[in-house]
Order: C-alpha cells, then structure tokens, then sequence
C-alpha cells in the first residue's frame, strides 16, 4: 500500500467531472486501499479519486469516531438518486482545499445509489452528517468543490489566500 498525493486547489483537475469505473480489477482493489490508507494518514473522512490524480467515479468514507474500530466504505460510479430538506454543514472542511473551513448548505437526507468494490448494488438513505460527507465526496467527482458552494464574498477571500501564498514559493 501506498499514500497518495492529494490534489490541492487552484489544481484545474479538481474541476472535471470524473469518468464511470467500468471494471472493477485488481488495479481498482489496489487504488481503493491507498486511497483507504491516504484517508487514514491525513486524517480525513472521506476520499474521492479525482483527490488523488485518478479520474475514475470512486469514493471511499469511514464516518466511524476516532476512538471506535474503522468501517471503510467503498462506493463506485454513486449518484445522488434523490435528496430533500437543508441543513447547515458547519466548518465543513476538504484534504483539497487546506488551511480552510466554511458552513455550507446541504441537504439534509439523500438517497444514493452505487455499487461496492465487489460490484454490489448499494442503495443508501443517509441522513445528517453521513448526507453530508456523501454529498461533498460525491460533489468532487461532478468537479464541484465545497468553495464552490461557499458565498462568493468567502471563497474570493480563500483564493487570495491561495494565490498569495503561490507567489511567495
């Protein structure tokens, strides 16, 4: 296993949208734990593979607690197939946009489809803060980022930030 560089905005790849996995072969079982492995080491709570240079429509998440046993899921090719109510994701933070956190609006209750890395049919109705992770990971691999759902006020202010750091390396 292997950790794996993570993208980091203004990087343009970031925002395209992702291609479905076709197969899912030993390349794809090995992409899917370095990715569970990057995940871990950073610390985050979900992965999506576009994060990691690989433009394939694969996530991976473990929303366990840092003091329970983990519970790694894998969802491949998901889409959100349903979603209703808002809710405030406060300090909502991303591995490829470092250094910054902001509330962003979110539906409360979606339902997802997919498939695991056997190939299984999934069919998830996630709630609360699980909405939330499944819909920011799912948002990376339509090319969204969560600054771009942030007022444009914050993410001009984030950009800035970015872009002066840029010029002093």
């Amino acid at each position: 296993m292997a950790i794996l560089e993570i993208v980091t905005y203004p990087d343009k790849f970031l925002s395209q949208p992702t291609q479905p996995v076709e197969n899912i072969d030993g390349k794809i079982q090995d992409l899917i734990e370095n990715m569970a492995e990057t995940m871990y080491m950073e610390p985050g709570i979900g992965l999506a593979a576009i994060q990691v240079g690989i433009n394939k429509s694969l996530l991976v998440y473990d929303v366990s607690a840092k003091d329970e046993k983990r519970s790694l899921h894998v969802l491949i090719n998901p889409r959100i197939i349903s979603s209703e109510g808002s809710i405030l994701s406060e300090g909502e933070g991303c591995l490829s946009v470092p250094d910054f956190r902001a509330d962003v609006k979110r539906s409360a209750a979606i339902l997802v489809e997919g498939v695991d890395r056997n190939e299984k049919p999934l069919r998830i109705e996630a709630e609360g803060f699980l909405a939330v992770v499944l819909q920011h990971e799912i948002d990376h691999l339509n090319g969204i980022l969560f600054i771009d759902r942030i007022s444009s006020l914050k993410r001009g202010m984030y950009k800035r930030k970015i872009q002066k750091n840029l010029r002093k390396k």
